[in-house]
């Protein structure tokens, strides 16, 4: 909190003509003898700060140190802030926005731009918040992290040494060295379970994600659909809608690239009975008796249905 105060001390000081002891005191809730202490705390550390006395007296940073005002905007500022007030959706605190009132302090004209509202939780926002928290914290105490990992191959347990968050792809993921694999891994928050630190390590040099489309998602197989045109407003959004042609009889066919055939199973059949895939052949023939096993499994409802109208 001390070096967060005299940061906001000094930001104030640099964007301001001249300001008092009890203006800062009040400002940031201490007592004017903390703020006399952090003043020559800053004299100390080089920076040359006048104080005078009297009616019109107060604190100042000497005017040959003083840096050019308009190196930020008050647009600037707002997009600092927008980006700010973003990870505070994530934390479910104020922590960010109210660290960007101390550095745009003085600056009247500088308020979040309302127009723009960027909201990085997700629908499990508690449970992520608190992950986001303990990895942060991990990361920055280089310590290790164990948890318990889920995806398509399976359960599994992973201990790993932590050094990037990201969000990419809607989702929020930590980049980090997997004891296990003997290689960097990205590991999916929503996925980890019982996250807990453990001892401290020795960072590595960190070689930085390939998050391309091309490497995460390489296509593999070539699809070819054909879309009823009620489902136009989805593939505008996921495929964007240089994605379809028209058909005279009104479909939509689409041609995509695909990573492996559960992700192209799970698209068609997302799709209900509004879609059908032309190719691969061989998925087709998966399709059909996908479709005979979910029969089988519902055929009750049929029989349910029959009782129901001898009755």
């Amino acid at each position: 909190m001390k070096l967060d105060r005299m940061i906001g001390i000094l930001s104030i000081l640099l964007q301001q003509e001249k300001v008092t002891a009890p203006y800062l005191a009040e400002k940031f809730e201490v007592s004017r003898r903390t703020i006399s202490r952090d003043i020559e705390q800053l004299c100390m550390a080089g920076i040359p700060l006048v104080t005078t006395q009297g009616p019109n007296g107060g604190i100042a940073v000497m005017d040959d140190y003083k840096i050019d005002r308009a190196l930020l905007t008050s647009s600037d500022m707002q997009a600092i802030l927008a980006g700010l007030q973003s990870l505070d959706s994530v934390s479910g605190t104020n922590r960010y926005a109210q660290l960007m009132e101390k550095l745009s302090a003085g600056a009247s004209e500088c308020t979040a731009d309302r127009q723009i509202c960027i909201d990085l939780a997700s629908r499990r926002k508690t449970s992520l918040s608190a992950k986001i928290g303990l990895l942060h914290e991990a990361i920055a105490d280089t310590r290790l992290v164990s948890f318990t990992y889920f995806s398509p191959k399976g359960e599994s347990g992973r201990q790993i040494e932590p050094y990037r968050l990201l969000f990419h792809w809607s989702s929020w993921y930590v980049w980090g060295w997997c004891l296990e694999r003997q290689a960097f891994r990205l590991f999916k928050l929503n996925r980890m379970t019982g996250l807990s630190e453990g001892g401290g390590f020795k960072a590595r040099p960190v070689l930085p994600p390939d998050l391309s489309n091309e490497t995460v998602f390489p296509h593999v197989y070539d699809v070819k659909a054909r879309i009823w045109p009620k489902c136009r407003w989805r593939l505008v959004e996921e495929c964007g809608p240089e994605s379809f042609a028209e058909q005279p009889d009104g479909t939509l066919l689409v041609r995509a690239g695909f990573t492996d055939e559960d992700m192209i199973v799970s698209w068609i059949i997302s799709f209900g009975e509004d879609a059908e895939l032309l190719e691969p052949a061989g998925l087709r023939r998966r399709l059909f008796s996908l479709a005979g096993a979910i029969r089988e499994k519902y055929k009750d409802c049929t029989e349910d249905e029959q009782d129901t109208q001898m009755s």
